[in-house]
């Protein structure tokens, strides 16, 4: 599979936002659900290049958000488009986004957070190489949840 990864567009930002909508305990991720999340992605200046869509034959599949910590890490984001998820995808597409953020980024250190809940997710991480570091309470979609922070070293 081959993936394409680019800055994500204004079409892109507000397909992926008002358009993926999740299924059951997942519809947490839909970008409507938290309005700081939502304004992130449709805001061009919020947004800037640190969000990328990512194409497979010319199609929108996912997204990758990645943020500097510092010299050596970089935390990143991401989701699949609904109908692309819970069919055994999700270990490819990671592996193309770390291997797009290690190419451009070259961190030491790659982190992530995930809901705990996100049980099909983990197992991802995990089998990637991705390793739990703690857990944390975190307010979004007018709630408090309980994330899992995980980090990926070269």
């Amino acid at each position: 599979m081959t993936y394409k990864f680019e800055v994500m567009t204004q079409d892109q930002a507000e397909d992926i936002s008002y358009n993926w909508h999740y299924e059951g305990e997942y519809s947490f991720y839909d970008m409507e659900a938290d309005e700081e999340d939502l304004q992130e992605f449709v805001d061009p200046e919020l947004r800037g290049d640190t969000k990328f869509a990512v194409m497979k034959n010319s199609e929108l599949i996912g997204f990758f958000s990645v943020n500097k910590v510092d010299n050596l890490t970089y935390d990143i984001g991401l989701g699949m488009r609904p109908d692309l998820t819970n069919r055994g995808m999700g270990l490819d597409f990671l592996k193309a986004g770390l291997a797009f953020v290690k190419n451009v980024y070259n961190p030491r250190k790659i982190t992530l957070s995930v809901a705990t809940f996100n049980q099909r997710a983990i197992k991802v991480y995990r089998k990637l190489g991705f390793r739990d570091v703690n857990t944390f309470m975190q307010d979004t979609n007018a709630s408090t949840f309980e994330f899992l922070k995980m980090e990926y070293e070269r």
